[in-house]
C-alpha cells in the first residue's frame, strides 16, 4: 500500500500551499481566505524515488457552524485514512485556541504527528517554535510552503520509513468524469452515492464546493476519476474573487475531463444559465451525458412539462443521452456509467482511411454536393484527424462554397453510420490546391508560330 499524508489544522494556514508545493501542482486552490477548502483533495507525490499519497482537508473553526461541523468530519476520515498526520499551524499569527482543540484531539490518534510550522519566512524559527512547544509534540519543522523553506528537511523526516515503489499508471488510462451544473442542483451528492461514502460536503447551500475535487473510483474492472466541480452561476451573481477562481478551475476541469456529466434540476426546469454551459461543453468537443436531478415527488404533469421543455430546447445537444434520477435516494443512478461508457468509447473509437472515404463515397453517391457556378463540388476522400471528440477530415475541391446544410448532412450521416453516441462530431474540409494557379500559361516556340498563322485570317476592325 503506498503510504498516505493528511494535512490538518485550522482555516488559512497553508494547507493547500503545502498540497501544492508537495504534489507540484496547482490542483488545490489557493487564496488569502478562510475556510476556503472544504472537501478532502488527494494527489500523488513522490521524494526520492519514494511515492506517497497526500491528503488535503478543510480547515477546522470557520464561521459557520454548520459548515464547520461537516468539514471536520472531512477531517476525521482523513485521520483514518493516513499513515503520518501533518499539523500546519501559522508561525506569523502565534497559538491559537483553536490549535489547542485541534492538537488535544490529535494526541488521541495513534499515528505519527509531525507538528508543521508554516510561514515562517523572515522569522526567527526558534522564537517562532517557543510559543507551540506547550501543544507537546515532539517533532517539529519551520517551514515556508510558499517559497519551500524547510521542505528538504520535513520530507526526508517524513519519507525515510516510506518503501520505495514503482510508479503506478493506471491513473493515465481512467476516465475522466467531470459533474458540471449550477449551484445546489446534487452534483456532490450524486458523487457520494456513487461512491457509497460521504466524501465530499454536502450542505443545502449553493456554492458549498468551492474547488475543483478529484476523488480515484473503479467500477467492474474500469478505473474512473471523479471531478466534483465548484457550481457556475450567472456572471452578474459572481461577486466573490474566490468564485471566480472556481469558476475557472471548473472550466479547467471540463477541459481535462473525457466525459461530462452535465446535471440540471429538474424542480428549476432549463435554465439560460444551464444552455450556456452546455453550450461551452460543446464548444469544448466533450463527450456529455445529461442527468436531470431531483426526479423523485414529482407530479406526472410537472415531468411531462420537463420533458417536452428539454425536447424543445436541447436540439443542439441530440447526439446526447438524458437519464432522469435521484441522486438522494439512487434512482436511475446506475443507468449513468452504461451511458458514459457508450459516449468514451463512441468518442475514443478509430476509424481507418478505407472505411471512412467508403463511408464518404457511398453518402455522396446518395445525395450529391450542389452546383457551384456550373461545376459540381467534388468530395474525394476522407480520414480520421483525432479522437474525443472525433474529427474527421475531408479533402475535395470547392470545399469553401460547401453550403451548411450539405455539412449538416454529412454529420448527421456520420454520427448515424458510425454509431457515435453522447459525443459531438467534428468535420474539417481541406481543398486541393491548384498547381498551375497564378502562373502565366508559357507558349512553345511552334504555338507561337501557329497563332500568328491563325491571326492572319482574323478580320481587323
Amino acid at each position: 500500500m503506498i503510504p498516505v499524508i493528511a494535512l490538518v489544522g485550522r482555516p488559512n494556514v497553508g494547507k493547500s500551499t503545502l498540497f501544492n508545493r508537495i504534489t507540484k501542482t496547482q490542483d488545490a486552490l489557493v487564496a488569502d481566505f478562510p475556510g476556503l477548502t472544504r472537501d478532502r483533495q488527494y494527489g500523488d507525490a513522490s521524494f526520492e524515488g519514494k511515492p506517497f499519497i497526500v491528503v488535503d482537508t478543510g480547515g477546522i473553526g470557520v464561521e459557520d457552524q454548520a459548515v464547520d461541523a461537516l468539514m471536520s468530519q472531512q477531517s476525521e476520515v482523513a485521520l483514518i485514512e493516513a499513515d503520518l498526520v501533518f499539523f500546519l499551524v501559522d508561525g506569523r499569527a502565534g497559538l491559537n485556541a483553536v490549535d489547542e482543540r485541534i492538537a488535544l484531539g490529535l494526541r488521541k490518534v495513534s499515528k505519527p504527528i509531525f507538528l508543521v510550522i508554516n510561514k515562517v519566512d523572515g522569522l526567527d524559527e526558534e522564537v517562532v517554535s517557543a510559543d507551540f512547544h506547550s501543544l507537546g509534540f515532539s517533532t517539529v519543522f519551520a517551514i515556508s510552503a510558499s517559497h519551500g523553506r524547510g521542505m528538504q528537511s520535513l520530507l526526508s523526516e517524513a519519507t525515510a520509513t516510506f518503501p520505495v515503489v514503482a510508479e503506478d499508471n493506471d491513473m493515465g488510462t481512467a476516465i475522466k468524469i467531470a459533474f458540471a451544473g449550477r449551484p445546489n442542483v446534487g452534483k456532490s451528492t450524486l458523487i457520494n452515492r456513487i461512491l457509497g461514502e460521504d466524501r465530499v460536503v454536502v450542505y443545502d447551500m449553493p456554492g458549498t464546493t468551492r474547488d475543483s475535487i478529484s476523488i480515484p473510483f473503479e467500477r467492474d474492472e474500469q478505473s474512473y476519476v471523479l471531478i466534483d466541480t465548484a457550481g457556475i452561476r450567472r456572471r452578474s451573481r459572481v461577486s466573490e474573487k474566490i468564485e471566480k477562481f472556481s469558476v475557472i478551475k471548473t472550466l479547467q476541469a471540463i477541459k481535462e475531463c473525457n466525459v461530462c456529466l452535465m446535471l440540471l434540476d429538474a424542480r428549476d426546469g432549463l435554465t439560460d444559465q444551464d444552455l450556456h454551459l452546455l453550450g461551452y461543453i460543446v464548444e469544448s468537443g466533450k463527450a456529455l451525458v445529461v442527468a436531470v436531478n431531483k426526479w423523485d415527488g414529482m407530479a406526472e404533469e410537472d415531468k411531462d412539462r420537463v420533458r417536452y421543455e428539454l425536447t424543445r430546447r436541447l436540439h443542439f445537444v441530440h447526439f446526447a443521452k438524458i437519464r432522469f434520477i435521484s441522486a438522494l435516494h439512487g434512482t436511475g443512478v446506475g443507468s449513468l456509467f452504461k451511458d458514459i461508457l457508450a459516449a468514451y468509447h463512441s468518442a475514443m473509437q478509430t476509424m481507418t482511411t478505407p472505411k471512412v472515404t467508403r463511408l464518404l463515397q457511398d453518402l455522396v453517391g446518395q445525395h450529391e454536393p450542389p452546383l457551384v457556378n456550373g461545376r459540381r463540388i467534388k468530395l474525394r476522400y476522407a480520414h480520421a484527424g483525432g479522437h474525443n471528440p472525433p474529427l474527421i477530415v475531408i479533402h475535395g475541391n470547392q470545399v469553401d462554397s460547401l453550403p451548411a446544410s450539405y455539412k449538416r448532412y454529412l454529420m448527421n450521416a456520420f454520427t448515424k453510420h458510425l454509431g457515435l453516441v453522447g459525443t459531438p462530431l467534428r468535420l474539417e474540409f481541406k481543398g486541393s490546391d491548384n498547381p498551375y494557379k497564378g502562373k502565366k500559361n508559357k507558349l512553345t516556340s511552334r504555338q507561337i508560330q501557329r497563332k500568328k498563322r491563325l491571326m492572319k485570317h482574323v478580320k481587323k476592325k
